[in-house]
């Protein structure tokens, strides 16, 4: 697995050597884009309107439209400057309980796994945050960007969670009123909640669409026609309570 992000960890004068690796990868199928007549595959050229002629990539700059219409622009060595000047170890500037953090804010996963030599300075860390069930807020330059960060204890390693700003986070769309529950309703919920409560496997669950993806991919290959399923979509139940009955009685059956 290739490493990600060769980075330090700094709290106050303890320095630990580490490299970030991705915690997941893409598996999911890409397309391309064809000619329906040819199946060759569509190329895209940059032009420019007003010259009407393809552009080549050296001559093209940055700019950010202000008004309709209107540009400014930035020289690669403009934006270099206006970069972090932050190094990029990453920086321990506190830590927190985990509880505090919402998990609106959290963005990507990385394994934080130490350089050689530096293991029982990052096993220390990694047992004295179980220990305390904490985690540390840290910052960082990720490639260009600076980013925040915590840094996750687990049983094996630490994790650290990238996080968006709270600047990056949008807001409820619209206000959700707050309507009365009667207590038959909640006492209802709360069964099929029990009900269907179990140990949590995640090996249990796949990408369906991928898995039938690929499948048809080969059928195609094999030259097989490609057969359309029509699953059974369920009724609509106005009623709150008849729904909530029907679940917790799926959920006994095993078919919820």
């Amino acid at each position: 697995m290739a490493v990600a992000h060769k980075s330090a960890i700094s709290v106050g004068l303890l320095y630990i050597p580490v490299g970030l690796y991705k915690t997941s990868r893409d598996i999911g199928i890409s397309f391309n884009q064809l000619c329906k007549d040819t199946h060759e595959r569509i190329k895209y050229k940059k032009i420019c309107p007003s010259c009407n002629k393809e552009v080549k990539s050296e001559d093209i700059i940055k700019g950010y439209e202000f008004e309709e219409g209107k540009y400014i622009t930035f020289t690669e060595d403009e934006l270099e400057n206006i970069k972090s000047k932050r190094d990029k170890t990453i920086h321990i500037e506190h830590f927190a309980k985990m509880s505090d953090i919402d998990s609106i804010y959290f963005e990507k996963n990385y394994y934080v796994i130490p350089e050689a030599g530096a293991e029982k300075a990052y096993e220390l860390l990694r047992q004295a945050l179980l220990n305390k069930n904490e985690v540390a807020i840290a910052q960082t330059v990720f490639t260009t960007k600076e980013e925040l960060l915590i840094l996750y204890p687990t049983k094996d390693c630490i994790i650290a969670k990238m996080l968006f700003y709270q600047e990056e986070i949008q807001e409820i769309p619209r206000s959700i009123s707050k309507v009365e529950i009667s207590n038959e309703e909640m006492g209802m919920a709360n069964t099929m909640i029990d009900t269907m409560t179990k140990d949590f496997d995640i090996s249990l669950y796949h990408d369906e669409y991928q898995e039938k993806l690929r499948n048809a991919i080969t059928q195609k290959i094999q030259g097989q026609e490609i057969v359309s399923s029509d699953p059974s979509r369920p009724n609509n139940v106005i009623n709150l309570m008849e729904a909530l009955q029907k679940t917790v009685e799926q959920a006994r059956k095993g078919t919820a």
